[in-house]
């Protein structure tokens, strides 16, 4: 879980950036403060004939009295002040990218963790769509407040604070009458964020809600397209993107209107500062040239002042961005149970036991305390109908649901102290529908482990995929596309069950992986790996007798029972 403690704390830890961005911040601010002074000072000793520090520091530096002389060198001086302002500025904000974008990449970092040893049926719940939706906007959203921030609420906070010092300087009764009212103007646009951050939740919550709909659309689109149903789901697709566009707008033109209106209430009081200045000179002995001074420095406090306001915007948006993120760490961790035991190190042949599971979705029970058995180096078959819970068995098998009660061993030993990683090392399923990745062959073979291309290609042939290979353009280099689409549904299995082979586990579970095959293709292909399944447990989990007519053993799943 994410708070803006935690947040805080990881800025806190870049203590030589910090120091170092906080240096330039000082030295840019020096920059910065004396400019809306020099050249309204030039009004009062030049034009107005009444000498003071400026030009005596002029003449003293360079000896040289003309009224010309001065303006060009206050010029000068002016802009070589914008140009370092402009430099350390810009120095700065890198520092502060780099301390930011470091945040929010080990944000990102720990949330991938937590999401590698959430349960599944959390994640499934919670869907894809949703979760890459709080990886990018939500966190961007989060960079945007550290950014901003960090870095360049320092810079502001730093030219409010100096130009305080010089109103007071210069006018201390105007210069208290101008300072008290800038926190009325804050607090007054704190509470417009404040309400306008809650409509930046809701137009984010539609986002995401649209691209998981939008990522399930684009994924079963051949399924839509066979059914003859595009045009429902594009116009369902279509009215959730006129959620965002509603809640775009709403969020918008409120938010433009709410920072508009801050900034409409700032140039108000700087209307009336304006005035009072000028009332300031008929009865007092303020200057011209300071009036124009602090006409000068009104307009130069706009700039902090308004990035004082967009960090509440943004602090006000990143809260709402925290909570949504915090949604993930919330989903539950399946079990991490210790390695204490490790059976398929000692046999390459292994039994699995299942006591009294029982498993269910809330209140459906998919699985009612079922024990079955299933001998080392036998072939099991477990048939029923859909629906029955074939697949679900499956799944618990490699830890991926956990089992309401029972327990599940291998060759005696509870995969409570095995640790489910040890089990899917040496457990391998072969799914009815295979995800493929959007890259090579090779790499949908390997999983981005090392085997060399004679191991490769041996399995190809196993799989019955050696032609299919051959008729690539770049072989086993071949990028295959989303899901594998450059594939036939057939080939698809094959490239999973090729894969199985590859890892060489000890037991292989085929879920209806041969379901897209043709008669003789299923066949050629069972024969094919008959060697290798030969002395393996396999559980076969099938409708076709062709996939069963081999095994040793058959169990028949119905109604949650063996």
């Amino acid at each position: 879980m994410y708070s803006f403690r935690d947040l805080f704390n990881y800025v806190k830890s870049y203590k030589e950036e910090l120091i170092k961005g906080n240096l330039i911040a000082i030295f840019a601010t020096l920059a910065s403060i004396p400019i809306p002074l020099l050249i309204p000072l030039l009004i009062d000793e030049v034009l107005l004939d009444k000498r003071g520090a400026l030009l005596n520091s002029i003449d003293y530096i360079f000896n040289y009295e003309n009224p010309i002389f001065y303006i060009i060198i206050t010029l000068l001086l002016t802009l070589i002040l914008r140009g370092t302002f402009f430099l350390l500025t810009i120095l700065q904000t890198k520092i502060f990218a780099i301390i930011s974008k470091d945040i929010t990449f080990k944000i990102r970092k720990r949330l991938l963790n937590h999401l590698q040893s959430v349960s599944m049926s959390e994640y499934e719940a919670l869907g894809s769509g949703s979760v890459t939706s709080k990886f990018v906007t939500d966190i961007n959203t989060i960079d945007n407040f550290i950014g901003a921030s960090v870095g360049k609420f320092l810079i502001s906070l730093f030219s409010i604070i100096g130009v305080a010092i010089i109103l007071l300087n210069i006018h201390w009764q105007l210069g208290l009458f101008i300072l008290f009212l800038n926190p009325i103007i804050i607090y007054f646009t704190t509470t417009l964020a404040r309400n306008i951050s809650k409509l930046k939740r809701i137009e984010n919550i539609a986002i995401e809600v649209f691209q998981d709909s939008l990522s399930e659309t684009l994924e079963l689109f051949s399924q839509i397209r066979a059914s003859n149903r595009e045009l429902g789901f594009i116009n369902g697709n279509i009215n959730r993107a006129k959620e965002i566009r509603e809640s775009g707008i709403n969020f918008s033109w409120r938010s433009e209107a709410s920072s508009k209106l801050s900034f409409t209430v700032f140039i108000v009081g700087y209307d009336i500062f304006r005035a009072i200045t000028i009332f300031t000179v008929f009865y007092s002995d303020l200057s011209i040239g300071q009036m124009f001074a602090i006409f000068g420095y009104l307009w130069f406090m706009m700039a902090p002042f308004q990035e004082l306001i967009n960090i509440q915007y943004s602090y006000a948006n990143a809260n709402r961005s925290l909570e949504r993120i915090n949604d993930i760490f919330k989903l539950k961790k399946e079990p991490n149970y210790p390695h204490l035991q490790n059976p398929f190190e000692i046999s390459k042949q292994n039994s699995i036991e299942l006591k009294n599971i029982s498993f269910g979705y809330g209140d459906k029970k998919i699985l009612n305390n079922i024990s079955l058995n299933i001998p080392a180096g036998k072939k099991v078959a477990i048939v029923g109908a859909s629906g029955s819970g074939k697949s679900t068995l499956a799944n618990i098998l490699l830890g991926f649901y956990s089992i309401d009660s029972g327990d599940i061993y291998y060759d005696k030993d509870s995969i409570k102290e095995i640790g489910l990683d040890v089990v899917r090392e040496n457990v391998s399923v072969v799914l009815q529908n295979p995800m493929l990745f959007n890259d090579t062959l090779r790499l949908n073979l390997t999983l981005n482990r090392e085997f060399s291309d004679k191991d490769i290609l041996k399995v190809l042939e196993i799989a019955q995929l050696s032609d299919v290979v051959e008729n690539l353009k770049d072989g086993l280099d071949t990028v295959l596309g989303k899901n594998g689409v450059r594939l036939s549904g057939g080939q698809r299995q094959r490239v999973a069950i090729a894969r199985t082979i590859l890892t060489d586990p000890n037991i292989i579970i085929l879920d209806e992986s041969t379901s897209a095959l043709d008669t003789q293709t299923e066949s050629n292909l069972l024969n094919a790996i008959d060697k290798f399944l030969e002395g393996r447990t396999t559980i076969i989990i099938a409708h076709r007798a062709s996939a069963i007519q081999k095994a040793d053993i058959v169990y028949i799943l119905e109604n949650g029972k063996i």
